[in-house]
């Protein structure tokens, strides 16, 4: 094996450290994605977005404040600023979540682009130096016409294999990112609307209070 990788010329070199890198992060992404799975508590999100359904904000900030789901992390977030601006709370806090699951695809993302470009240019460069040798005098010689040939098939096809390598698990994490983003615009419109029922049903109850007050105050 080291002597193929030292047959398919300089460019092996780089080559190496996209798969090394692309190997690392890979690594890395797929623990990150297990652990998040691990961490999710989708019966703590549903607790929490009943209580909001029942009136009772304070409780689902309590309960989301010892959760680890991501998800009850930015209605967490959301809940402690529904004083304020609930909306720039709540994508704040989500943006912030979804940057955690992104972390790493754009390394991949590159080195799918760049391996195939990197064994290319192996490609050109063993295609130049084995027909360099045609005007001299090892034209006698054709197996180092056929290794200069074989040193840029070496190189292309590393190339490939790392870009394969990194595409499979570069969809795979893209898959994930756009499933907890799903989950978070699902989980944070159905609090909202939930905000939006709360505050119109204590609207009627305040005029009628209000209204009863006045009436109370009218009495001689």
């Amino acid at each position: 094996m080291i002597t193929i990788f030292l047959s398919g010329g300089p460019i092996m070199w780089p080559l190496l450290v996209c798969s090394v890198i692309t190997v690392a992060m890979v690594i890395e992404r797929i623990f990150f994605i297990s652990r998040e799975q691990m961490r999710r508590q989708p019966i703590v999100v549903d607790e929490m977005l009943k209580s909001v359904e029942r009136g009772d904000p304070d409780s689902a900030i309590t309960v989301g404040k010892i959760s680890r789901d991501f998800v009850a992390r930015v209605l967490t977030s959301a809940l402690s600023h529904r004083e304020g601006s609930f909306s720039n709370a709540a994508l704040k806090a989500a943006n912030t979540e979804l940057k955690r699951f992104n972390r790493g695809l754009a390394v991949l993302d590159t080195i799918i682009t760049l391996a195939p470009l990197l064994g290319l240019l192996g490609t050109i460069t063993g295609m130049i130096h084995a027909f360099g040798l045609l005007g001299g005098k090892e034209l006698d010689a054709p197996q180092a016409i056929t290794g200069g040939i074989a040193q840029a098939l070496i190189a292309t096809a590393f190339g490939l294999m790392i870009a394969i390598t990194a595409l499979i698990p570069f969809n795979y994490l893209n898959a994930r990112l756009e499933e907890a983003r799903h989950e978070l615009q699902d989980s944070v419109s159905q609090l909202e609307l939930y905000m939006e029922r709360t505050g119109r049903a204590a609207t009627p109850n305040n005029s009628t209070a209000a209204n009863s007050a006045s009436r109370t105050t009218q009495k001689p």
